[in-house]
């Protein structure tokens, strides 16, 4: 006959154990609820703090005027978040183009005001905003003897301002940084050039100085450009070539010590300029 002691049910034990844990684990959750509900959960408290456009616009006026340009810049940007189709938000972003700029954060103020002209091409500051834009290349352009990728954006920047708002008060400076732009490009390829003919690779020379000729004309480098040309032409034997380079020289400079020098080099080999009509160096002086 089996043994029938108090614990004859080996389950017996285990039901009481979890009524215990059950009991204990409805308390907490009793716990739990009524801590809940003694503090109040409001939808707010997932919001940000949404502010009038017209409020913060003027406090960040407020703030500009004081020369608190970190407090400004913070409430420009507030309002392009928090109003970002409004009136405020299109004025708020020129406000901190022009602060980007003061603070010299270059690479920000060509984003911004790239964005502000994208967005508003023809509103009154857009012309403002492509002006930043182009100075900020324009304080970045590298030493002549760099890569001039920047320097030519700058020029780009510039460009647009002329040919977009063509009666904006920013066009005559534009058209000055433009030309200072262009020489620094021509002066890049005139130091490639001159670099070139002292290793006596004269084609590789005659197509810098090319460039000159043809897309910086207005430069002060194309006088020293038509001289180099008239060298190098020489050196290889393209006499025609050499007496047109030094024929246009003289032309359109007369006076120049260039001049002088390339006359010099051909009289010294029996030669003088001569212009042939059909040459490139010839048509592009043409127009």
């Amino acid at each position: 006959m089996p043994f029938q002691g108090k614990h004859s049910n080996p389950f017996i034990g285990d039901q009481v154990k979890s009524r215990r844990v059950l009991g204990a684990f409805s308390a907490v959750l009793l716990l739990t609820v009524s801590a809940c509900s003694t503090s109040e959960t409001s939808s707010s408290d997932f919001v940000d703090d949404i502010k009038p456009a017209d409020q913060l616009y003027n406090q960040a006026l407020a703030d500009l005027d004081a020369g608190d340009t970190k407090n400004a810049r913070k409430k420009f940007e507030e309002i392009d978040k928090q109003h970002p189709y409004s009136e405020y938000s299109r004025r708020a972003l020129v406000h901190q183009t022009y602060i980007q700029y003061k603070n010299r954060a270059y690479d920000d103020v060509i984003s911004s005001g790239t964005r502000y002209v994208t967005l508003y091409p023809g509103d009154q500051d857009a012309a403002y905003a492509q002006y930043l834009v182009g100075m900020s290349y324009f304080r970045q352009m590298p030493d002549v003897s760099r890569d001039q990728t920047i320097t030519a954006r700058a020029y780009n920047a510039f460009n647009a301002v002329v040919e977009q708002y063509p009666e904006s008060e920013y066009v005559e400076d534009s058209r000055t940084k433009m030309r200072i732009t262009l020489d620094q490009l021509a002066g890049k390829e005139m130091l490639t050039g001159r670099y070139y003919l002292e290793r006596r690779e004269f084609l590789a020379a005659i197509n810098r100085f090319r460039t000159v000729i043809e897309r910086y004309q207005t430069t002060r480098h194309v006088e020293e450009a038509l001289a180099r040309l008239t060298e190098a032409y020489y050196a290889l034997g393209i006499v025609s070539e050499a007496q047109t380079a030094a024929a246009v020289l003289g032309h359109n400079f007369p006076e120049s010590q260039w001049y002088k020098d390339a006359v010099a080099l051909l009289q010294a080999g029996g030669e003088v300029p001569n212009e042939n009509s059909n040459s490139w160096i010839s048509q592009s002086f043409a127009s």
